[in-house]
């Protein structure tokens, strides 16, 4: 019984060592997202940006090799919120690139198809 007693608590106090899913997901209005104090990355493609537009404010960033040197120089104290086209591509983001920031990640649910088909209208990539 001791041993099983010993096990147990080893593997509770493992438990209790492993990080915090540190990336949070949520699925805010077009409005609740403009009005978020975070740093909004647009990770998709070139041509994506230039198909649809990009949420006002969003800062167009392709996820590529690249990705965190281009990031670091607009790095501040605000949360970095992930956004692309369906959120599939900012969820895998979101878990790679939080263990390289300070700041908490943020992954856009749905990305900018759910804003749209809620009725927001991207702005032109300028």
């Amino acid at each position: 019984m001791q041993y099983i007693t010993a096990i147990f608590t080893a593997f509770s106090i493992s438990l209790l060592a492993l990080p915090a899913l540190a990336f949070e997901s949520i699925a805010p209005s077009a409005d609740e997202l403009k009005a978020m104090d975070v740093l909004l990355i647009d990770i998709r493609e070139p041509h994506e940006w230039q198909e649809t537009g990009i949420v006002e404010g969003a800062i167009p960033i392709t996820a590529s090799r690249l990705f965190l040197q281009e990031l670091a120089p607009l790095l501040d104290d605000r949360p970095v919120a992930l956004i692309c086209r369906t959120g599939n591509r900012t969820e895998q983001l979101s878990g790679l690139l939080e263990p390289h920031l300070q700041q908490q990640v943020i992954n856009i649910e749905g990305g900018i198809f759910r804003l749209m088909a809620e009725g927001y209208q991207p702005v032109p990539l300028e």
